[in-house]
């Protein structure tokens, strides 16, 4: 048995349980392919401002760092919203692991399943046939440059340097090589002098990958198309908060949140050649119906799913994991949010079931 080790953080709100749920099914499959698994749970976010009055400690910190993957459940929920500049947040756990694991493109795939086109609040027409992966820069831009406030105004750097986007660039290029051959970079060129930076290093970087066909569109622009042709895209690569935005708007094709994952990489060790990466579900943390045992944990496992494949070498058991949630959907099984009645241990239950079955 392949030995590897996943450290598990659970989270605020739904968290705990689309977590829960989800390392059952990874622990039924991981069996069956020859792969054992050690989980070390750990806390995060308001939980652990709650507990040591930071949203991210050293030590959980190290230990992501040390592990195969990370499995994240959501971070935040009113308790812990404030307006101080100098109150812990929840989501400086999130921007604290990006960080020290060096995680810089975030893969957010978005094929809407067949079962699903009427859930969406698009019309069916408009997303047949979407199969698209939006790649979003994560360690710059304006969530990690300088800010500051006083009295009667604040401010908010976005900046970004050459080797940022190149890095970022490259990988959409080369995800593009093994897809439709399409990238679209995203950016705000006509107004950011961040934008123009951007663009350029897109263009350089396009040089080396003369297969994959470039066009360059503005973030409202693209916001526009992704609800009225979704399918016309194929690479989307964009910025930090571009990238936060337009996932988000991508993640209503699906027809829920609850939907949608994302996988977060970081750069090849020199010496082991393994990358660090953080593997959540799109969706936040949903306080609203927390403790309720409704949740949606179909998009936690395919973020899961993506984890097998990436980091922990079980391609098998990967497609095993979406081969099950496509076909409990083709069945009509739904939580809640996609308007059915399942609850969430429901479905762990039916994923279990099909994914040793299958």
């Amino acid at each position: 048995m392949a030995e590897k080790t996943v450290v598990s953080l659970a989270g605020d709100g739904i968290g705990p349980e689309v977590v829960g749920e989800t390392r059952r099914v990874i622990d039924a499959v991981a069996a069956e392919h020859g792969l054992s698994i050690t989980w070390q749970d750990h806390i995060i976010g308001g939980a652990s401002i709650d507990a040591h009055g930071t949203a991210l400690t050293d030590d959980v910190l190290a230990a992501c760092q040390a592990s195969d993957a990370v499995l994240l459940g959501a971070v935040g929920g009113p308790k812990w919203d404030t307006t101080d500049p100098d109150a812990p947040r929840p989501e400086q756990g999130l921007l604290g692991l990006r960080a020290g694991l060096r995680l810089f493109a975030n893969l957010r795939p978005v094929k809407p399943f067949p079962a699903l086109y009427d859930a969406s609040p698009l019309r069916r027409d408009r997303i047949e046939g979407t199969d698209l992966l939006v790649i979003r820069e994560l360690t710059g831009g304006i969530y990690f440059g300088e800010r500051g406030r006083d009295a009667d105004s604040a401010y908010d750097t976005c900046l970004y340097t050459k080797d940022e986007v190149r890095r970022v660039a490259e990988w959409g290029f080369r995800a593009a090589q093994g897809r439709s051959g399409r990238v679209t970079s995203v950016d705000k060129a006509n107004v950011l002098e961040s934008s123009r930076l951007w663009r350029e290093t897109v263009l350089e970087v396009a040089v080396d990958y003369p297969d994959v066909a470039l066009d360059h569109m503005l973030v409202d622009n693209a916001a526009m198309q992704l609800v009225s042709r979704p399918s016309h895209f194929d690479v989307i690569v964009t910025e930090n908060m571009f990238g936060d935005i337009l996932s988000d708007i991508a993640a209503m094709l699906t027809g829920s949140l609850g939907m949608l994952p994302s996988a977060s990489l970081g750069a090849p060790d020199a010496r082991s050649g393994k990358r660090k990466a953080l593997y959540e579900p799109v969706h936040g943390s949903a306080p609203d119906i927390a403790g309720q045992g409704i949740a949606n944990p179909l998009a936690t496992c395919l973020s899961a799913a993506m984890m097998l494949r990436y980091s922990l070498d079980c391609a098998g058991g990967a497609d095993r994991i979406e081969e099950a949630v496509a076909g409990l959907l083709e069945e009509g099984h739904r939580t809640p949010d996609l308007g059915g009645a399942l609850t969430t241990r429901e479905v762990g239950d039916l994923l279990v079931a099909r994914a040793i079955g299958g």
